[in-house]
């Protein structure tokens, strides 16, 4: 394909971005058969189709990126009828792309466009992600400084702050810190939470919040009252997670997240010198 046409196409393209509805971003159909160079509605509904069940067999609910709505048309005589249509989600525009006929220049075009659309989705999504479960470690930080507080002001040592942990992670877990360091390869050196997945690291927060808030409730004076009273936080929150069908110590471990920051950083620095190198 020529650099002229698929600037041509690129700017066809661009100028026709998606809609938005209720914060979600959507094409029509009628929009895109133009844009992939079909005259006919009928021989786009057969690309239609076929994305459809594309879309069923690979796992997802069809309703949910393909919607039909009525759309109104200018008629000659200036009056208006309404037309069937069809909301996409950027998914099901990448399938019917797919599904579309590769001898049209449009089409090829398509196909790489919105692939490469919908991984810059997956991308922020990703990025969404691991900024919330950095901030779900910096949260769980925060926390536990604090119970380390209320152990020194209640007990008169924050000596045995690392005990207490200690104990409530075998109440989550049913397995010792170490064991549960060893099962997820975290070095020595570095703490568990730095390869929790996000739930764990909400739930041992949470966990840890109720134990702050009875301990200075009921102002309990002893390593042993309050390590009784965070086992029995964490266990509770343990059951919750087991009824959602969530067992924590079968969870694979997340990402080292010093990484995880280190990488974010260094797109960071590279959007700010280049705001067009993350596109690529």
């Amino acid at each position: 394909m020529k650099t002229e046409v698929i600037q041509m196409l690129t700017t066809t393209f661009e100028g026709h971005a998606a809609q938005t509805e209720g914060g979600v971003e959507y094409w029509l159909a009628r929009d895109l058969q133009y844009l992939l160079g079909y005259s006919k509605w009928d021989n786009f509904l057969n690309v239609i189709s076929k994305a459809k069940t594309a879309c069923e067999l690979s796992g997802h609910d069809v309703a949910d990126h393909f919607a039909d709505v009525g759309k109104m048309v200018d008629l000659g005589s200036g009056s208006q009828r309404e037309v069937d249509d069809i909301m996409l989600t950027r998914y099901s525009c990448y399938l019917i792309a797919q599904n579309g006929d590769p001898k049209k220049e449009e089409v090829a075009f398509a196909q790489s466009y919105f692939a490469v659309q919908t991984r810059k989705a997956e991308l922020i999504e990703q990025r969404i992600l691991e900024l919330e479960r950095i901030s779900a470690r910096v949260k769980l930080t925060g926390t536990e400084k604090e119970l380390s507080s209320v152990i020194y002001q209640q007990t008169g040592s924050d000596r045995n702050f690392a005990l207490i942990r200690t104990k409530g992670d075998f109440a989550l877990f049913t397995k010792s810190t170490q064991a549960m360091k060893a099962q997820w390869k975290v070095p020595d050196n570095r703490p568990l939470a730095d390869f929790a997945p996000t739930i764990i690291l909400k739930a041992k927060d949470f966990a840890t919040e109720i134990t702050i808030f009875n301990a200075r409730q009921n102002a309990l004076k002893t390593e042993a009252s309050i390590s009784n009273e965070h086992v029995k936080n964490n266990q509770a929150v343990r059951n919750t997670l087991l009824q959602r069908g969530i067992r924590p110590e079968s969870l694979p471990p997340a990402e080292d997240l010093k990484k995880v920051e280190r990488r974010l950083a260094t797109e960071q620095k590279k959007s700010l010198k280049n705001p067009e190198a993350l596109d690529s």
